[in-house]
């Protein structure tokens, strides 16, 4: 069944491995019936920076309301990114920082009484995503030596707003073998034919 996808690369610069992966994914899920859009995070023009926290909302830039309009959009989000210091390139993080906001991705329940558990609502629940995270390092030797490097922005951001996400890791990313470079690109081909 044909999906409606959305995808960004999160990778400042298109011409690199993430946006390979990209291009890859777009290209397959396009000629598999799925419509698809996409954004580059570094084509996009906004302040990534909260200049007063979140006391003062800043007016979301054209762009970054384009982003939201596409993720309510698409049944599943992709977001691809090169892990830098075992989380996502600042860019990307400033962006979710403004336009991961109540009202769009969330909306807190009114606490009524002094024992009540603060609780929310997922504004995006029903949706899936895929993250496809490239990491100079084996991922199993990020996890050993500093922790889940995925938990930032699978659980805490998207799974947070009812995304179901699935991750996919591609580590060693900058020394790939030609054959094990192209065994990852039909794991991301196959799952773009899927809509995964």
């Amino acid at each position: 069944m044909a999906k409606k996808i959305y995808i960004l690369l999160g990778h400042p610069d298109r011409e690199t491995l993430s946006g390979h992966f990209a291009d890859i994914y777009e290209r397959k899920a396009r000629a598999a019936g799925h419509e698809v859009r996409r954004a580059n995070i570094g084509d996009l023009s906004f302040d990534p920076i909260l200049h007063k926290g979140y006391k003062v909302i800043q007016e979301l830039e054209p762009d970054l309301l384009k982003v939201q309009e596409d993720m309510r959009w698409a049944d599943h989000f992709v977001l691809v990114y090169p892990v830098w210091w075992s989380a996502t390139p600042a860019l990307l993080k400033g962006m979710f920082d403004r336009l991961w906001l109540p009202g769009f991705a969330f909306r807190f329940h009114k606490k009524t009484t002094w024992h009540s558990i603060p609780g929310w609502d997922r504004l995006l629940k029903g949706k899936t995503a895929r993250v496809i995270a490239l990491s100079k390092l084996n991922h199993w030797t990020i996890r050993l030596f500093f922790g889940d490097f995925t938990n930032e922005i699978a659980r805490a951001t998207l799974g947070f707003a009812g995304y179901k996400v699935r991750m996919t890791e591609i580590g060693n990313a900058e020394s790939l073998s030609e054959v094990k470079r192209l065994s990852w690109e039909r794991v991301v081909s196959s799952l773009a034919c899927k809509g995964k």
